[in-house]
């Protein structure tokens, strides 16, 4: 059984916005979406390639997303090695993908609150989402969408995360980096 995150902010405000790179990719995989209160999000369950696969997008707003996935995990008896998290990357430029095993939070408050509650030894596919000459503060910049090259090439760039979704399935996702 495998554990895919994404993580975002739960409002309609925030759709389409750089935080909400992680919502954007499950959505592309999962299945039916289901409101789970316990689990404090929204969970699909999906079999990919003989592999049982829940899907989850927290409700706890970004900056807390390790509470709502520490219950998912206790409740399926998940291993770290079997969760994947999908996130935003401010230290990547955008269309830049790369995936690793652990790590620091860099800074990120919603890995920050995953480590607190997981450890640091889980699965990690980070979507540079940075600009070169942004003038933009940190938090107003996350969220904010994006521009009208970026949304042109943000297909392609959660096509990157698809393939490194299916290959942490199956057991090949290598520590990599891909770039549009």
């Amino acid at each position: 059984m495998k554990l895919i995150i994404g993580l975002g902010n739960p409002e309609k405000k925030y759709e389409g916005t750089r935080h909400n790179t992680g919502f954007m990719a499950v959505d592309r995989l999962a299945g039916q979406w289901q409101e789970k209160s316990k689990f404090h999000g929204l969970i699909s369950e999906k079999d990919t390639d003989g592999e049982k696969v829940i899907f989850y997008k927290p409700s706890t707003y970004y900056n807390d997303s390790g509470i709502g996935v520490r219950s998912v995990k206790d409740f399926y008896k998940i291993d770290n090695s079997d969760i994947l998290i999908i996130h935003d990357e401010l230290a990547l430029p955008f269309g830049t993908v790369r995936s690793r095993v652990g790590g620091s939070d860099a800074g990120n408050n919603g890995v920050k609150s995953l480590n607190t509650h997981l450890g640091e030894d889980y699965a990690r596919v980070r979507v540079g989402i940075d600009q070169e000459d942004r003038r933009e503060n940190d938090i107003n910049f996350v969220l904010s969408g994006f521009n009208k090259a970026e949304s042109d090439n943000l297909p392609q760039v959660l096509d990157l995360t698809d393939k490194q979704v299916y290959e942490f399935i199956s057991g090949d996702l290598e520590h990599i980096s891909h770039k549009i």
